[in-house]
């Protein structure tokens, strides 16, 4: 047997006994690295391997590890956690089921707007099912709520992190997809490379995001006017107003920073870690201002310092090591540095009141934890990944995909159909850290569009998140169901909405510009 064959044959026993392996719960950035190091090992006794390319392995993870763009993970993770805290669910819950309970389906609509407005403020899934199932669901039972119709609203508004903007998974996914898009150009003799930015990624994925949150909408709107026992009006005599003052309270604070940070990095104002700054210092801010009973005061002339310190930078050259400065510059200077004086004292008061409330230890806590599974799996995936393609995976996976019927379309087909799977038993950072290095390079040569791509894999992902029997979102729902509502119930309830997320990745498909065009107006 020729050596190429050999490698090729190892390879695929390479990808069998990494799907084999995962089923046994053994956490995955081991069995990464044991089958990257056991197949090496065996690629080299076969004679199939080169142990030289091994050598590049800490140049990668030097990259990785260095990798400007990847700071933003920990800080939209810290972002996340703290909002979480921060009690902002439960406000915007309440008020929103005030402003629309007198409709039909009025809690469902809700929930599916909450969801949204969570999912571009914490990027959680997990936090935002169980959270929401914790208020929301016990309020739609007791308004006599089809308990099958509330669990599957709650269960779709939560995945909506996945897609709607800024969220982790669009993070690494923007800076794999990046270094796959950059192979793809290479491997076609193209050597003025393009690239593709996280900010780009996060464009693309707006409009879509908002697409399947006004498909839940629509249907959820449709389904309670056709059988009105399904999500039935709030009575007139259990039904409490909303005041313009409770609805600015609840809503103003997550808008004002979803604007903050996708506004900053969609205006080209800031990075995309820049931007994750920004939303960690608003997070900081915000949770000092809801966990505590003490003065509101500092924490908003903070966020007033914030905002005036960003005119100041917008209308003078604020560069400092000027030999001669005007004068209205140097005054713009002292008072930017007034401001920051003041900005400091709001983050320092912030922190110590998280602090003092235990909120702080328990966020930079899970940040941590979150944050080394991410990296670690990173690891994994780079080693195995190398290995991969040093025993000729990459040419294996090439012809396989080019031969499949439909050209470019059964090959994402296939591609799509394999993610989809993996759903069930990996999470979304293992999928993309795994499998768009490998396949990415050989769909974005046959000139499918990187964005694009993105995007649909991350719809993908949010499809497979719901749907029994495996979904995980299912599993956090079901941790927190009241009495009265079985798992059978979150299962019947769910399917409309992956029907829905199945509707919404069709048009996806006939439809590349929803991906394709906010970031071509953006950033071109």
């Amino acid at each position: 047997m020729s050596t190429s064959a050999t490698g090729q044959w190892l390879d695929l026993f390479m990808m069998i006994a990494l799907c084999t392996l995962i089923m046994t719960g053994i956490p995955v950035v081991f069995i990464l690295t044991g089958c990257a190091v056991i197949f090496a090992l065996l690629g080299v006794m076969f004679g199939a391997f080169d142990m030289f390319l091994l050598g590049a392995l800490a140049q990668r993870l030097f990259g990785t590890m260095t990798s400007e763009v990847l700071i933003a993970i920990p800080l939209f993770i810290f972002m996340g956690m703290m909002l979480e805290k921060s009690r902002i669910a439960p406000e915007l819950i309440e008020a929103m089921g005030r402003l629309f309970g007198s409709l039909r389906g009025g809690l469902a609509v809700s929930v599916t707007l909450v969801g949204a407005l969570l999912a571009a403020s914490t990027g959680i899934v997990g936090a935002t099912v169980v959270t929401m199932g914790l208020i929301a669901l016990p309020a739609m039972m007791k308004h006599r709520y089809d308990p099958a119709f509330a669990t599957g609203t709650i269960c779709a508004a939560g995945t909506l992190g996945q897609i709607i903007p800024p969220s982790t998974v669009m993070v690494i996914m923007g800076e794999v997809l990046a270094g796959a898009y950059q192979q793809a150009q290479l491997a076609q003799g193209k050597f003025s490379i393009d690239t593709i930015s996280v900010g780009e990624l996060f464009a693309g994925s707006m409009i879509p995001g908002l697409m399947l949150a006004g498909i839940y909408i629509i249907y959820q709107l449709t389904l309670a006017w056709l059988r009105p026992e399904v999500g039935p009006p709030i009575p007139v005599s259990e039904r409490e107003g909303v005041t313009g003052g409770q609805l600015a309270r609840a809503l103003v604070p997550p808008i004002a920073l979803i604007m903050a940070v996708l506004g900053s990095i969609m205006g080209g104002i800031a990075t995309p870690t820049e931007a994750a700054s920004v939303g960690a210092i608003g997070a900081t801010l915000l949770a000092g201002l809801r966990n505590t009973e003490g003065s509101p005061w500092p924490i908003y002339a903070a966020a007033l310092a914030a905002v005036l310190m960003v005119v100041l930078a917008t209308f003078f050259d604020m560069r400092i090591g000027r030999m001669e400065a005007p004068l209205a510059d140097r005054l713009a200077m002292l008072a930017a540095g007034l401001l920051g004086m003041v900005l400091a004292y709001g983050i320092a008061l912030s922190l110590w009141r998280s602090f003092s409330t235990g909120v702080l230890g328990s966020v930079s806590h899970s940040t941590m934890t979150v944050t080394a599974m991410i990296f670690a799996t990173l690891i994994g995936a780079t080693l195995f990944s190398l290995v991969f393609r040093g025993l000729g995976g990459d040419e294996m996976i090439r012809h396989f995909l080019e031969a499949m019927p439909g050209g470019k379309y059964g090959a994402l087909f296939v591609v799509m159909l394999v993610i989809f799977i993996l759903g069930f038993p990996l999470d979304f950072v293992e999928i993309v850290i795994i499998v768009i290095p490998i396949v990415g390079p050989v769909l974005l040569q046959m000139d499918i569009h990187p964005i694009w791509l993105g995007v649909m894999i991350a719809v993908n992902l949010q499809t497979s998140f719901l749907t029994p029997p495996l979904g995980p979102t299912l599993f956090y729902i079901q941790s927190v169901l009241p009495k009265g509502v079985t798992a059978r119930d979150v299962y019947r309830g769910v399917i409309p909405f992956v029907g829905l997320q199945c509707l919404g990745l069709v048009i996806l498909m006939a439809f590349p510009e929803l991906a394709t065009w906010l970031p071509s107006v953006l950033f071109r």
